[in-house]
């Protein structure tokens, strides 16, 4: 694999002469880039021993003035270890005034980032908010260690072990091809049922988490259908977006969508009732109480489960209680491979947020737990477990 080993100016640059050394031991080609303070840590001829390549540092003593532009669309992924405190921010806010920044905002493959800085810089306010932006953005962030650091203080900051950041980048490159050649369906966002024609039923659900999962699965290779509710979101990236309002619309799209889909995952939270008979014009306020007659929707999960045959069907349970009983109650009752449980109804999590927490219950009948972190995040994570459960359930059955 062609990897850029991006280096920040910190004491622990260091470290990265070895990083350096075990990715070339592990056959990978690895292109250095420096900034101009990890030159005054790390001499660029470290790098160019180790890796047998010219060291990439100032942004205008180079052979093209694209040469950051053919760089980034040369090389398959991007690390960077040590990334500071300045080198995130400028990160996060966009800058690009040396060759690395200006490399990053050319850079459209996965990006492994690897912090180290003082305790007190690593805990502002500033860096966190940087550091979300970034996860947001889907970069693999591997966390800085706990100890004693070069200013003497002790606490996160100090640089990952090498080991440690090649196994984030190794498992970055897997999944860069694992969903290779494989069609992936999936739901997204709220319906809306009209109640007459200027109002609707709907709920919470912000669609990010869908969009989130769509995003992985086109970053880990797959061709991506993602039929999507009303929501505020920019598509992502190689995914065909087909949109929808009301629960009858997507359950029409998803079936006529399903025929080449190998894995289905119904993210979505479609309204479980809507009103039949929807009145032509805006039903006027008066001061005497209304009732409406609701129906069921129709239940898109369940027939999904009938119709699934080798597919892999995953669901979602939104639950404000019993949430594992609940979670597997569903997998039963809709015949899902899968079902994604989150509690709502806090203001940190679930709806409306950019990170998740969530409980997987596996038709294995393991219960993994998945810890706070961004929604992106969390998909990868997700499909993981997916990709482990298909193994699994093949084994099981023979095949």
């Amino acid at each position: 694999m062609k990897i850029i080993l991006g280096v920040g100016g910190g004491i622990a640059a260091y470290k990265s002469a070895e990083l350096a050394r075990m990715l070339m031991q592990q056959g990978h080609q690895v292109q250095a880039v420096m900034t101009a303070a990890a030159e005054e840590f790390v001499r660029p001829l470290t790098f160019a021993a180790l890796t047998g390549r010219k060291v990439l540092t100032n942004l205008f003593a180079i052979e093209s003035a694209i040469e950051h532009i053919s760089v980034a669309q040369e090389h398959e992924l991007l690390a960077i270890a040590p990334a500071t405190a300045d080198l995130i921010a400028k990160m996060a806010h966009g800058l690009a005034d040396d060759f690395l920044t200006t490399l990053c905002l050319a850079f459209t493959g996965p990006v492994v980032v690897a912090p180290a800085m003082n305790v007190n810089m690593w805990q502002h306010a500033a860096t966190q908010a940087n550091l979300e932006t970034l996860r947001k953005r889907g970069y693999r962030m591997v966390e800085p260690g706990r100890g004693y650091l070069a200013c003497g203080m002790t606490g996160p900051g100090r640089l990952a072990e090498p080991e440690e950041i090649v196994a984030a980048i190794e498992s970055e490159a897997r999944k860069r091809h694992d969903l290779e050649g494989e069609t992936v369906l999936i739901t997204a966002g709220p319906t809306q049922e009209p109640l007459d024609p200027v109002r609707f039923l709907t709920n919470r659900s912000s669609g990010k988490m869908g969009y989130a999962l769509a995003e992985a699965a086109a970053a880990r290779g797959a061709k991506v259908v993602l039929v999507s509710g009303p929501v505020h979101l920019t598509p992502p990236r190689g995914v065909e977006v087909i949109p929808v309002r009301t629960a009858e619309e997507m359950r029409a799209k998803v079936m006529e969508n399903l025929g080449p889909a190998h894995i289905v995952i119904k993210a979505a939270a479609v309204a479980d009732f809507h009103l039949s008979k929807v009145p032509e014009q805006k039903v006027k306020k008066t001061a005497a109480r209304i009732s409406l007659e609701l129906d069921p929707t129709p239940d898109i999960l369940a027939e999904l489960g009938r119709k699934k045959d080798d597919r892999l069907l995953i669901g979602f349970a939104a639950e404000t209680q019993n949430l594992v009983q609940e979670a597997r109650r569903k997998l039963e009752s809709k015949n899902c491979d899968m079902v994604v449980g989150n509690l709502v109804g806090g203001a940190d999590v679930g709806f409306e947020s950019d990170q998740n927490e969530v409980i997987l219950v596996l038709r294995t009948g393991e219960t993994i737990p998945l810890a706070r972190a961004s929604k992106r995040e969390i998909a990868d994570r997700i499909f993981d477990q997916v990709l482990k459960l298909r193994l699994a359930l093949s084994a099981a059955n023979g095949r």
